[in-house]
């Protein structure tokens, strides 16, 4: 299939998991021979993928611009894979009316009306969870209106089905994915202190690293005193720089050259994440790094499905630095949790697993479920009209 992704930005698989998850793709296409091109509105960075190394096509594109029309007819796609649901806001309607027969996908990368709803009812103390926000009139409707999604979480499969009531001929399971971890993991002893990473970009990931350094950080130093916390992240705001204090033992990193080389030079890697959707890169990371992954539920969720953790998972300020200090301190618990993290990647996250799943998942798209899909061939209809005028008419007004 002639395949073309539309990316919210050029991957950056060392700055974040939404890069990882996108190169994966990208390779799974490539390992099925599919000819493959990638555009995007953003601009490249330092820190972007080579993809024209990859024999990758690639190309700049503009919203409200009606050369997109004549360059993806040229194309002629017969698959088109949406990075995230704004992508298939600005351009669906396009690919739509110029490659009719083009299969549409959306990669959600999680579920951002679920992190929505999550980050207001922590930092607004609401007692209940409000899914219906106006994320979720936007990004369900995306879902609705599109062939297939690609879903990276169960817990969202299930809030998908159950609570937007999407059809599961719509949505497919694939998770983050890894390969078999190559190089030994360095041992127990040879480690020393601990390490937070995450691309500042993502609202709960800053959320985590300061909730650490006020409410979990200062119960770990107390018990191990001469243990550091070392906090890597791309993109790093000066608020976070602010947060290094050598009487704490608080060091402030940067960007980490290489995720996994990184982590796994730490004995225990905390993931104290207060909310958020989908699942955690930084997790997968200290799972294939061998480094032993002290988590939040939500830093948990989707990760491990019915394999036990290793240890105890808590949303408790108190109770995860407990479990933090017994880890790093007692070498058979840190063992035993590293193996688990072995066993999660190995039975769950595979790439040689994964990759031919969701080429098939692509093969087995039933084309004549957009007749019967009538809520997505009503939303195309309607979102179709309202946004081609608007985008026609900001087109128009930025010539004049």
């Amino acid at each position: 299939m002639r395949t073309l992704f539309i990316g919210k930005t050029w991957p950056e698989p060392d700055s974040s998991a939404a890069g990882q998850r996108t190169l994966s793709l990208i390779e799974a296409a490539l390992e099925a021979d599919w000819p493959v091109t990638f555009a995007s509105t953003a601009q490249p960075t330092e820190y972007s993928v080579d993809l024209e190394s990859l024999g990758i096509s690639t190309k700049a594109i503009a919203v409200n611009d009606s050369s997109f029309d004549q360059w993806i007819s040229d194309l002629n796609p017969e698959l088109v894979v949406f990075d995230r649901f704004m992508m298939e806001e600005q351009f669906g309607w396009r690919v739509s009316t110029v490659c009719p027969n083009s299969l549409q996908i959306l990669d959600t990368s999680d579920l951002h009306c679920l992190r929505e709803a999550r980050r207001e009812q922590v930092l607004q103390q609401k007692s209940k969870l409000d899914l219906f926000n106006d994320l979720a009139l936007r990004e369900i409707a995306s879902i609705f209106r599109t062939d297939l999604s690609l879903i990276i979480s169960e817990v969202e499969m299930k809030i998908l089905a159950e609570v937007f009531q999407v059809p599961p001929s719509q949505c497919g399971y694939l998770p983050l994915m890894v390969d078999t971890p190559e190089t030994k993991p360095l041992a127990y002893e040879k480690r020393r202190d601990f390490v937070m990473i995450g691309n500042y970009f993502h609202p709960p990931n800053w959320d985590a690293v300061a909730w650490c350094c006020q409410s979990i950080w200062p119960n770990i130093r107390r018990a191990l005193p001469d243990a550091e916390l070392h906090i890597y992240g791309a993109y790093e705001p000066a608020r976070a720089r602010q947060l290094a204090s050598t009487k704490l033992g608080i060091r402030t990193m940067g960007r980490a050259k290489s995720s996994l080389e990184t982590l796994g030079q730490y004995r225990v890697n905390l993931a104290p994440l207060r909310f958020g959707a989908g699942q955690k890169g930084k997790v997968v990371d200290g799972f294939c790094s061998g480094t032993p992954t002290i988590a939040t539920p939500i830093a948990a969720e989707s990760m491990n499905g019915p394999i036990d953790w290793g240890c105890s998972i808590s949303e408790d300020p108190k109770g995860f630095a407990q479990t933090a200090v017994e880890v790093y301190s007692e070498r058979s618990l840190w063992l035993n949790v590293q193996k688990q993290g072995f066993k999660i990647v190995d039975e769950r996250l595979l790439k040689s697993r994964w990759k031919p799943e969701l080429i098939e998942m692509i093969r087995s798209i039933d084309r004549e479920n957009r007749h019967q899909n009538f809520i997505g061939r009503m939303l195309r209809h309607h979102n179709h009209r309202s946004t081609e005028y608007l985008s026609r008419w900001i087109e128009l007004k930025n010539k004049q």
